[in-house]
């Protein structure tokens, strides 16, 4: 058990949280790579994005996505996006959400979240990809909470800047606010996640769990003796899960320049190959 900071938020409450991560913690693949096909369907997006997706999402799975790379990734994002109608991402999002989601949810982590559920506990999704694709699937599982990265819109757009950015320390700011304002207490709270870039969160709480970790999150679960799981079976949740109203999906802008951005390596080798 830790306690960085713990202890001045308990004060401020009783009631259990505990926080999840998305991409590859509850879902077996990246939340936003996954909505590229239907962005390009729509003409969001080129072909060549597309392909490019599907090496991120390759790279992705192998490896996951370190400090400088998602940094790189948002600077790509406020510029792929900019201008977008927020409408029209509404319903394609709105559409696409559950034939997209539904059989990327890990059963192991829908089976925590209802032992979480028994105890009373509330389930907060905490995540760096847009906070109005999070929003819904952390309905879809059954949170109470959920915080994503937020864009500004501007006339109905997106402007191209990105309000907050739901990462590494800002997800410990994002938890230590729903903990003022819900009540929770830290230091008997959890927190499940895959990436050492949210060790943040992970300290913030007394009991701090990782899944499927990278490498970094997993030297340092053993060094300080956090419990490891490991996360294998995506099920489709239609028949498990009842489907929210889609009235509130919204946009997922925010992840869908990570596609391109992380996979412009893979772009460049393609075309040396082929000259």
């Amino acid at each position: 058990m830790t306690d960085p900071g713990s202890g001045e938020q308990s004060a401020q409450g009783s009631r259990v949280a505990a926080f999840f991560d998305l991409d590859k913690t509850v879902i077996a693949k990246s939340s936003t790579l996954a909505f590229s096909r239907p962005f390009f369907r729509e003409g969001l997006i080129n072909r060549r994005a597309v392909l490019k997706s599907a090496y991120a999402q390759f790279v992705f799975m192998l490896a996951g996505a370190d400090a400088d790379q998602m940094d790189r990734m948002r600077a790509h994002i406020t510029a792929l996006c900019e201008g977008w109608d927020v409408e029209q991402v509404r319903a394609i999002v709105d559409e696409t959400l559950h034939d997209i989601v539904d059989p990327l949810v890990y059963k192991e982590a829908t089976q925590l979240v209802a032992d979480h559920k028994e105890e009373e506990h509330d389930i907060v999704v905490v995540s760096a990809s847009g906070d109005e694709l999070v929003a819904p699937i952390a309905s879809m599982i059954g949170a109470t909470h959920s915080v994503g990265t937020r864009m500004a819109v501007t006339e109905g757009r997106y402007s191209g800047v990105v309000d907050f950015y739901c990462y590494g320390e800002n997800k410990a700011v994002a938890a230590r606010e729903l903990a003022a304002e819900h009540g929770y207490d830290l230091s008997r709270s959890f927190a499940y996640s895959d990436s050492v870039t949210d060790l943040p969160l992970l300290e913030l709480v007394g009991h701090p769990t990782v899944v499927n970790p990278d490498r970094g999150l997993r030297k340092i679960a053993a060094q300080r003796g956090w419990p490891v799981l490991t996360f294998s079976d995506p099920v489709p949740l239609r028949s498990r899960i009842p489907t929210p109203s889609g009235a509130t999906v919204a946009a997922t802008a925010i992840g869908l320049g990570a596609a391109a951005a992380a996979g412009a390596a893979w772009y460049g080798i393609r075309r040396r190959r082929r000259s």
